[in-house]
């Protein structure tokens, strides 16, 4: 079974607000999303499966759409920070030397944003997991987020850092999972799709 783990497109920036930010794409993220979609369309893809949040709903659709499949919706691989109010890009934050960042990268999440990390990667792999047995010998496509990709891909190789890479947008990471158990990482971070496939029409 080839697992397809896909970070989102670009979305927009939500500087605070009284509910939690669920930001769309901006518009190159779109085209991120389209050259993205271009791409796996050529690709014989089994099922389809998306993080509830926009930014990931918004880039599996134009996927859904050039491969025909019905997109499901994964509560369990949504980004850790779900609840935050606001959305500032990881890149930014990182630009800026913002203690966010630190906080993020160090998994400082329980004093700085209230989340447990460990129950974090032990919620997307166990999404991630059901999806598996769900679908043994197909290829199915996860269109999810940088902090789920972290975890499981962590998880499969023992890196208990819950952000040790940065996963870019719509970047494609392969695992390959044998019915015995064993999990392989088979790319990391593929972009070829960004350079030299153009978007459909």
């Amino acid at each position: 079974m080839e697992l397809v783990l896909v970070r989102h497109a670009e979305p927009v920036r939500v500087a605070g607000g009284d509910r939690p930010a669920d930001p769309s794409l901006t518009a190159r993220g779109r085209e991120q999303a389209a050259r993205l979609a271009a791409w796996l369309a050529e690709e014989a893809v089994d099922h389809l499966v998306t993080s509830p949040l926009v930014r990931a709903r918004e880039t599996g659709a134009p996927v859904a759409a050039a491969i025909g499949l019905e997109p499901e919706i994964a509560a369990g691989v949504a980004e850790w920070d779900a609840g935050n109010h606001e959305y500032i890009p990881v890149e930014e934050l990182r630009r800026l030397q913002d203690e966010r960042w630190f906080a993020m990268i160090e998994g400082r999440w329980g004093a700085n944003f209230g989340v447990d990390p460990v129950a974090y990667r032990n919620q997307v792999v166990a999404a991630v997991e059901d999806v598996i047995e769900r679908f043994p010998a197909q290829r199915v496509v996860v269109v999810c987020h940088g902090g789920a990709i972290n975890a499981y891909l962590g998880h499969v190789v023992g890196i208990e850092r819950p952000l040790w890479f940065e996963p870019a947008y719509t970047s494609i990471s392969r695992v390959a999972a044998s019915r015995g158990g064993v999990r392989s990482i088979v790319s990391v971070n593929e972009l070829a799709h960004l350079r030299t496939h153009a978007a459909p029409g």
